[in-house]
């Protein structure tokens, strides 16, 4: 079952490549980045669930932590426009 759940979110992983390849815009790109990351995320839970290691855990949250951060800073750099005269 977890080897289903686990090949499922790699296809939609791959799906959302596709987003990353062909966005748009900037920020269709940094939204499936994102996604993909949160998809390898859950992947390393169910890792974790499978072997029963509890190193998988812990490897997780530092990503999901780093995940976030990266997401403020890009947030930040790109969400900047050209009326922050105040």
């Amino acid at each position: 079952m977890l080897g289903i759940i686990i090949i499922v979110n790699l296809l939609a992983a791959i799906a959302a490549f596709y987003r990353v390849l062909k966005g748009p815009s900037v920020f269709d790109r940094i939204a499936a980045v994102d996604s993909i990351g949160i998809m390898f995320l859950v992947i390393l839970v169910f890792m974790s669930y499978y072997f029963e290691r509890q190193i998988f855990m812990d490897v997780a949250l530092v990503y999901g932590l780093l995940l976030f951060i990266d997401i403020l800073i890009m947030a930040k750099y790109f969400g900047k426009t050209g009326s922050e005269s105040r």
